[in-house]
């Protein structure tokens, strides 16, 4: 039989011992250079003008004034993102794209609708109020069960659901149902001496992270892109946006900088591709960081969720069957995480009986 370890009495390389932070002292000094640190010669700062509207459609869009604005060098919208413009892009492309710059519709409030780069903060902010947009405003769909419901108004048009790994023909704002079994969810039930059902509902809660996303690119001569960004994969972030520039990622380099704080939510990219091509515009490395506001209106946070948990227990205490109903919020576009959610719900459980269905729902 194995005897209890002590782990006092037992010397470990690193387990009970006070190791040095290799960053500690570049932090506490000051040295350490996060996204917002970044600086160079001639650089141009961006601003991006955003829906204060959580559904509605594009009808035009007038740039002209902030383009003749002294000091704008460059100006940014849906039509000019190359990813989600080729011929024959992806659904996948197209709607990674239009979550960064809106095409056709704003889907959320906070959706970008363009962008300018400027020699400096202020100029930018005033080039961007002089942006006239023509909206239609739409119903927006806010619960997630409103959204699920057959004549919700839809958020993507030619959305339709993916059901158990198939593709249908079904225009829903249902973009994929998910299910995982094991045994006889019926047979469960019947054997069960008690069962409880319950129904929960979270609210969408932000990482809060202390640094808001923050980007600085430079599209050179040669066509090759570097980027400076506080980010949780550098790798992921250049995979992320070579198809929405439409570039192989051979031709970007991601440099990451220090990062305060992500928890998730600095894994996705936001402002690094609405920079580069406005270097590219103007042939001089922007910046670009998110105002507090910004961070919490448009970037991705952890879903809300509705959820309907059913379990069956026998008189002895133990759990013999267990289903579950897993609606996540999505926001404007697909991926939220009820995949995950709904591997995960009972893992932690020896339950002989189960099912989880999970729906990635979007909502405005």
């Amino acid at each position: 039989m194995a005897e209890n370890i002590v782990l006092s009495n037992t010397e470990y390389k690193v387990v009970g011992t006070r190791p040095i932070r290799p960053d500690g002292t570049d932090k506490v000094t000051g040295r350490a250079k996060y996204g917002g640190d970044y600086q160079t010669a001639g650089i141009l700062y961006g601003k991006v003008l955003r829906s204060s509207h959580a559904h509605a459609r594009i009808k035009s869009i007038d740039t002209s004034k902030a383009l003749a604005m002294t000091g704008v060098e460059a100006v940014l919208t849906g039509a000019d993102m190359p990813g989600a413009n080729k011929d024959g892009a992806s659904r996948g492309t197209q709607m990674a794209s239009d979550n960064l710059m809106a095409r056709g519709k704003a889907v959320y409030k906070g959706h970008a609708i363009a962008a300018v780069a400027a020699v400096n903060q202020h100029v930018a902010e005033a080039a961007v109020a002089l942006i006239k947009v023509d909206f239609e405003v739409l119903p927006p769909v806010m619960d997630v069960r409103q959204a699920m419901a057959d004549d919700s108004p839809l958020i993507q048009e030619d959305l339709t659901t993916t059901d158990l790994g198939e593709r249908t023909d079904k225009k829903s704002n249902i973009a994929t149902h998910v299910q995982f079994t094991q045994g006889d969810i019926e047979k469960g039930f019947a054997a069960a001496d008690v069962i409880v059902e319950r129904e929960f509902t979270n609210k969408m809660v932000h990482q809060g992270y202390i640094e808001p996303q923050t980007a600085s690119a430079i599209w050179n001569e040669s066509g090759e892109i570097t980027i400076w960004t506080s980010t949780q994969g550098a790798f992921t972030a250049r995979d992320a946006i070579a198809p929405i520039l439409d570039m192989p990622v051979s031709k970007i380099k991601v440099v990451p900088m220090e990062i305060g704080g992500g928890f998730g939510g600095k894994i996705p990219v936001y402002l690094e591709p609405i920079a580069a091509l406005l270097s590219k515009k103007s042939g001089r490395t922007v910046k670009m960081t998110m105002t507090r506001a910004e961070t919490f209106e448009s970037t991705g946070p952890t879903s809300g969720t509705y959820m309907k948990v059913k379990m069956g227990a026998t008189s002895a205490g133990d759990i013999i069957a267990a289903q579950a109903y897993l609606a996540y919020e999505a926001g404007g576009f697909p991926g939220s995480l009820v995949g995950a959610g709904a591997q995960c719900i009972f893992a932690p459980y020896d339950i002989e009986n189960m099912q989880a269905d999970g729906y990635d729902v979007l909502v405005n």
